[in-house]
């Protein structure tokens, strides 16, 4: 993570793969003052919401949190009811000849 609190220990600017480590450097310099928020979503290309993302992601869960593959498990929504069954159980008649 940013440990020094300078732009140079962020992310490049063109940055396209961003695992959880990074996210988590972005997070943390914008935190501890290095870079803006302003500043941090314009030279990344993100909007105000996904970084808010980012930030609530390490609130709430760490760096794992961030995992781009596991945000499903970690959301805070109720996960949906499952639907009932829309057919009915028939009852079948013999009918004598």
């Amino acid at each position: 993570m940013c440990t020094s609190g300078t732009t140079a220990d962020l992310p490049p600017a063109d940055t396209k793969r961003w695992v959880a480590r990074r996210k988590a450097e972005v997070v943390a310099a914008v935190r501890g003052g290095a870079i803006g928020l302003e500043e941090a979503c314009h030279r990344y290309g993100l909007s105000e919401e996904e970084f808010l993302a980012w930030e609530r992601g390490i609130e709430n869960h760490g760096v794992p949190g961030l995992r781009s593959t596991r945000l499903q498990i970690y959301y805070d929504t109720p996960r949906p009811r499952q639907a009932k069954p829309r057919y009915r159980a028939l009852k079948f008649q013999t009918t004598k000849e």
